[in-house]
């Protein structure tokens, strides 16, 4: 009898596995999910050049990412609930974690290359180093 107790409990959460994979009427895809995050967490990280009192970051933080969401045609009641919806898959919010950190990484990259050649020698435009 325990056997089959553990037989239905595990076809029971196989079944629940599979089911679980669709995401809700709304969810913002895979892609542009990926670059909305990335936004966003560049984003949160040009808030600390903000000064740390409360108006301020309200009232520069919450205007950023009205436009960011505006800029990616969503809301940030759509990106909440997509967000709900990735937490609740782990391997693939682990694998667009892995996108986001290396769009950043090339965005630093490029930004770092950029001021590299700005600093040159050679360059007529460039920026004396003291």
């Amino acid at each position: 009898m325990h056997k089959y107790i553990i037989l239905f409990f595990s076809v029971l959460m196989l079944f629940a596995a599979c089911s679980g994979n669709n995401a809700p009427e709304g969810t913002i895809a895979e892609e542009p999910m990926i670059s909305l995050l990335t936004d966003v967490h560049l984003t949160d990280g040009s808030l600390y050049s903000v000064s740390q009192t409360p108006d301020s970051l309200y009232k520069y933080g919450s205007a950023r990412y009205k436009a960011l969401f505006k800029r990616h045609h969503t809301t940030d009641k759509q990106f909440k609930a997509s967000l709900k919806y990735y937490t609740t898959q782990p391997v693939k919010m682990l694998e667009m974690y892995d996108r986001v950190s290396a769009n950043i990484q090339a965005k630093i990259d490029s930004l770092n290359k950029k001021g590299r050649s700005n600093t040159a020698p050679g360059n007529k435009n460039a920026i004396p180093v003291k």
